[in-house]
Parts: C-alpha cells; sequence; structure tokens
C-alpha cells in the first residue's frame, strides 16, 4: 500500500528506507565534519538540495531545472571544496582496516614483512623515550614527538631535517633544548629510530578546542586526524605531558602510564 501525503507525495516502503538512509548518511557526515570550517558550506548545500525537491514536488518547471543545474555544477565544486574533509575521511577508513589484525596481515603479506623479535630493542626505546618526555617535563621543556605507523609520513619528514639515530633520552633532550636550532617543530621517529626533527605538522581545523591547548597540541591533534600516528607533547607552560591519539588528548597522570602507552606505540612502529 502506498499512503498520500498532502494529496501529490505518495510513499512507499522502499521510499521510507530511502529517506531513512539519506538520513543516516547526512547524520553520519555531520558528525564527521562537526567544529571543521566545511559545516557551513554543508548546510547550505543541504538547503539547495531541499529547496530543490520542493520545487520539484510542486512541478515549478524553471526552478526545477535551475536547481538541477546548480547542484550538478556543484558536485564538482563540492569535490574541490571538500578535498581535505574527503582526504581526511579516506585516510581513517584506510587506518581503521589496517589496524584490525586482518588487516595488518594482509598488508604484511602484500608489502613482505615479517613480524620483529627485537623486543629488547624496543624496551629499550620504551625506557628512552619515557625518561626523556619524564626530563623534559620536569624542566618545562617543550616537546612534540611522532610516532609513525602504517603511514609512513614521507612528507612529513621532509619538511625537517633528517637524523636516522638511535632513540636515546639524552639525543632527544638536546633536539628539544631552547637553544638548539632543532628544537623548533616536531620529532618524528619511524621504524624505531629517530627518523627527522624540525618538522611542520598539519594544524587542526576543529574549533572547540581548550583555551590551555597551544600550538603543540593543535599540531598533535592534526596530525592524528590525517594519519594513524600517535605523538606525545610537552607542554612548555606547564610541563605537562600529553597523549594524542585519534584526534584525542590523553593528559598523563604517572610516568607508569606514559611507559605503557609509549610500549604499545613502539611496537607497532
Amino acid at each position: 500500500m502506498t499512503p498520500a501525503i498532502f494529496g501529490f507525495l505518495q510513499l512507499s516502503l522502499a521510499d521510507i528506507l530511502d529517506i531513512l538512509l539519506l538520513a543516516l548518511i547526512i547524520f553520519i557526515i555531520f558528525k564527521w565534519i562537526r567544529g571543521s570550517s566545511a559545516m557551513s558550506i554543508f548546510v547550505a548545500i543541504i538547503s539547495l538540495y531541499i529547496i530543490r525537491v520542493v520545487v520539484s514536488a510542486f512541478n515549478m518547471r524553471l526552478m526545477t531545472a535551475l536547481m538541477e543545474t546548480v547542484l550538478d555544477v556543484g558536485v564538482l565544486a563540492l569535490i574541490v571544496i571538500f578535498q581535505p574533509e574527503i582526504r581526511k575521511f579516506l585516510i581513517r577508513l584506510g587506518n581503521r582496516y589496517l589496524s584490525s589484525a586482518r588487516g595488518r596481515a594482509l598488508a604484511d603479506r602484500i608489502l613482505g614483512r615479517r613480524g620483529s623479535n627485537n623486543m629488547g630493542t624496543a624496551g629499550e626505546a620504551v625506557n628512552n623515550l619515557t625518561e626523556a618526555c619524564r626530563r623534559m617535563g620536569e624542566e618545562k621543556t617543550g616537546a612534540l614527538i611522532v610516532i609513525t605507523h602504517k603511514n609512513p609520513l614521507e612528507e612529513i619528514i621532509s619538511t625537517g631535517d633528517r637524523i636516522d639515530a638511535a632513540i636515546h633520552r639524552r639525543l632527544i633532550m638536546n633536539l628539544f633544548f631552547k637553544n638548539s636550532p632543532l628544537h623548533d617543530g616536531a620529532l618524528v621517529i619511524s621504524g624505531g629510530r629517530l627518523a627527522a626533527a624540525r618538522c611542520t605538522l598539519p594544524i587542526t581545523e576543529k574549533q572547540n578546542i581548550p583555551a590551555s591547548y597551544g600550538m603543540r597540541h593543535k599540531a598533535a591533534i592534526g596530525i592524528t586526524e590525517e594519519t594513524d600516528a600517535d605523538v606525545v607533547v610537552v607542554s612548555e607552560e606547564t610541563g605537562h605531558i600529553s597523549f594524542v591519539k585519534n584526534g584525542t588528548v590523553t593528559p598523563i597522570q604517572n610516568i607508569n602510564e606514559l611507559k605503557l602507552l609509549l610500549s604499545t606505540a613502539l611496537e607497532n612502529n
């Protein structure tokens, strides 16, 4: 049975399911771009589409043709305008699959990688990195340390100065010493080694960030939104240490918590 609404609009079960699926897609997109500069553009596009549906329902042929033309051209404009958001979505989608056990196994099989057994070396790296962060926090030395995973971050590494050194606390502390020429920017750890320093990270577009977060936190949120990397931030103002993953900032309460998080992060590095 197909019920009639307002005398001209008829809905079948398939139409109702179609509307519900469209509403779900709109909700997912809304949740995805909420707080970003693309939000107002998205609302404007939805408004234009609603106008197009209304004028088509009232059989307003000129307005329908006009709105169809605007929306057809708008599809191309939509891809251009939302290019950063589309890129982030595809990266997150790929990272979510690669983060699963099956995804990691498939990626390792394709790339010909084998599991490593250097647990002793990883444990030493965790201890050195944890101690460096603790000392820098006590001395209120600002630091921004990126730990890569499946995404190699070659574009980020190329913005800084390559180091290719073993993870050692004294070297890390010297790199972020305020008079060091390499202290400004991020230190990237890749493949269990210090890959590069003074790297430039993308800044998040989120608007609802606490005022207490400085540029280091915003850069940490930005890179973890776009990639699967983890970031350790040491605040220069307070000396507090934060761990950032998937755009979420977790304040570190004690050094054992940081050590546990770094152990998991470096194990997948």
